[in-house]
């Protein structure tokens, strides 16, 4: 009997499929752009070159490396342009990506002037 309601559970559990939060992948996605971001700008210093982030519908590509996919759930919007580019001296152009999808939103927004990164609370 209690093989039966062990195997009954089981069964209840494997076919709901993992547990998934909209609001942990929107952070994770918009701290996996945040890091892009930074990562730019830190190449940017120690190159002492500008380094662009390019921003597609659904991908991010950082300088010359291959464009990196995210998740098929969140798509992004970077503002002004689908360009952000950092200066030798940490600035940037400046601007904003706002992350959406399965109803929740972020934002990551570049200071012009310092370069610095910001991650918004996700909504």
């Amino acid at each position: 009997m209690v093989l039966v309601i062990l195997g009954l559970v089981g069964g209840l559990v494997l076919a709901r499929g993992p547990m998934r939060s909209a609001a942990l992948d929107m952070r994770a996605e918009s701290q996996a752009v945040a890091g892009a971001l930074r990562l730019a700008r830190s190449r940017a210093i120690a190159s002492n070159r500008p380094v662009a982030v390019r921003f597609g519908p659904r991908s991010l590509q950082v300088g010359n490396d291959p464009a990196r996919p995210l998740s098929p759930d969140i798509g992004l919007l970077a503002a002004p342009g689908p360009v952000i580019l950092f200066q030798p001296d940490g600035s940037s152009s400046g601007g904003t990506v706002q992350l959406s999808g399965a109803g929740r939103a972020a934002e990551v927004g570049v200071s012009w002037l310092t370069g610095r990164v910001v991650v918004a609370d996700v909504r």
